[in-house]
């Protein structure tokens, strides 16, 4: 016998053996909830998303198995903040939500050093995605930190396609290097009325009433978006352009369903089509394919846009505060669980600084009560959860 052989192929069968074993750990660590990382920036980096966060054989699918209701819930759950006084969603970060949004018109200096604060008390080492809106023109939350840009239409009039994806990469990198990680914005509506106003939500916000110009110009920016780390979120799906009114406001309808899927649908079809990440659903209601708020419609979330356009990433509401939901007889708990089973992944509202904390506890329990009575699928909630670990690309298997 060769001693010498059987020596060494012990040795490697030892360490196979606790290599394995170690896998078989950590893997279940993560699934039991109790991982050690500290990582807490919360960042994306330019490359999309890994399919799956591997460590040995742990992906994001197996982690959220793993996960209680009320986890998975709160990871679907987007929070509302005054951009100058972040820390007042400290308790909501803290319990696990999985996004925050910023509101205000004048960011502090600091504001980077407070969302890093902020970001520190995500448990588990999984930070919320922060996100705001920043489009250009009159829709800009942070212009005073990282530079102020043409509304959208000024831009496709004035700009090239290059342009915009410079001037967007350079804001990116700004908001990215605050720790802001998402940008709800291109508007791929198609709009060329005045506005945006309580009548017309869109007005310069949209790129043109060209679908060619919108979609070459919405990529540009997106890109730009991308390039500089932070998730670029086309809006309003399936179209907000020449609505009726603005559904913040009241509710409102969107032009035809025989106009938007020639129209209005092709700058939304180019962004499925370039991989793009991420897209927010309009709360209008579609004539001729819903008689719901879009965001509340399977047939709008899911066979429309999951299903016939083949998009696989983040879907997120637009405020379910706004009238279009409560004006279809939706409280915003209900409106959440009812735009989860729809096909989202994030579900967003507004609320005083007093009163943030209640809604969010009753979106939770709404969600969870969904669950157990059966209107939201278990499997469901927990592709949400996926859908929003991979958007941020949170380190949740490594």
């Amino acid at each position: 016998m060769d001693w010498r052989r059987l020596r060494n192929d012990m040795v490697s069968i030892t360490v196979a053996a606790v290599v394995s074993a170690t896998l078989v750990s950590v893997c279940q660590g993560i699934l039991d909830g109790a991982r050690a990382s500290t990582t807490t920036t919360g960042r994306i980096d330019s490359r999309p998303a890994a399919t799956h966060a591997i460590v040995g054989t742990c992906t994001v699918q197996q982690v959220v198995q793993g996960w209680s209701l009320r986890r998975l819930a709160r990871q679907t759950v987007v929070v509302p903040v005054d951009e100058n006084h972040v820390g007042a969603v400290a308790t909501e970060v803290a319990a696990g939500v999985g996004g925050v949004i910023l509101f205000g018109t004048s960011a502090p200096a600091g504001l980077g050093a407070d969302l890093a604060g902020l970001l520190r008390r995500a448990p588990h080492g999984i930070a919320p995605v922060v996100m705001t809106d920043e489009e250009g023109g009159v829709v800009q939350r942070m212009a005073n930190l990282v530079g102020t840009m043409p509304s959208a239409r000024r831009m496709a009039a004035t700009m090239t396609t290059g342009q915009v994806r410079h001037l967007a990469r350079r804001v990116g990198g700004r908001m990215h290097d605050a720790h802001v990680t998402m940008n709800l914005a291109p508007v791929l509506d198609l709009d060329d009325r005045a506005g945006p106003s309580a009548t017309n939500p869109d007005g310069t916000r949209s790129f043109s009433i060209d679908p060619a110009v919108a979609r070459a110009y919405g990529l540009a920016f997106a890109r730009g978006m991308r390039a500089a780390g932070v998730v670029p979120v086309v809006k309003h799906f399936p179209g907000l352009g020449h609505a009726t009114t603005n559904p913040d406001d009241a509710p409102a309808w969107t032009q035809p369903w025989s106009v938007l899927k020639e129209r209005g649908l092709r700058p939304f079809r180019a962004a499925v089509r370039a991989g793009l990440p991420a897209v927010m659903m309009t709360t209008a209601r579609v004539p001729g394919l819903t008689r719901l708020p879009a965001a509340l419609s399977g047939r709008v979330v899911h066979t429309v846009l999951r299903e016939r356009l083949g998009f696989h990433g983040l879907v997120v509401t637009d405020s379910l505060s706004g009238a279009a939901v409560s004006g279809a007889g939706y409280s915003v708990a209900r409106a959440a669980a009812r735009a989860l089973a729809a096909g989202n992944d994030m579900v967003l509202f507004n609320a005083a600084p007093a009163h943030v904390a209640a809604q969010t506890h009753r979106i939770v329990r709404s969600v969870v009560q969904a669950v157990h009575t059966g209107r939201l699928p278990l499997q469901r909630l927990r592709n949400a959860a996926v859908h929003v670990l991979k958007a941020k690309q949170a380190p949740v298997c490594g």
